[in-house]
């Protein structure tokens, strides 16, 4: 037996398909995916095409959900407290131990 192949389809080798990502829509809309139809119609209403409006709901998702810095539960340090107060307008708040005085 040859080494080819006698399917009518071209085999498809793993590096050719990197950075892709088979995407199927829901049957019908949910809070977890949308129709065919909906990101369709989506698409239409934003001028662009279906790809683009997934690449865009991701991208707004990403925005609203992920941190943009990385997190830093340290202390702040003496200088970083002056460079605050420093910027910071002073004698515009009064605070208050107690809610009711």
């Amino acid at each position: 037996m040859s080494g080819k192949s006698t399917s009518k389809t071209k085999a498809v080798t793993r590096s050719a398909v990197s950075g892709q990502l088979l995407f199927r829509y829901r049957g019908n809309d949910t809070i977890a995916g949308v129709s065919r139809k909906t990101a369709s119609r989506l698409a239409k209403a934003l001028g662009l095409t279906e790809t683009q409006t997934i690449h865009l709901a991701l991208a707004r998702l990403a925005q609203e959900t992920l941190p943009r810095y990385a997190a830093d539960n340290a202390p702040l340090t003496e200088k970083q407290r002056r460079a605050i107060k420093r910027l910071e307008p002073q004698g515009r708040l009064v605070t208050s131990e107690t809610l009711f005085s």
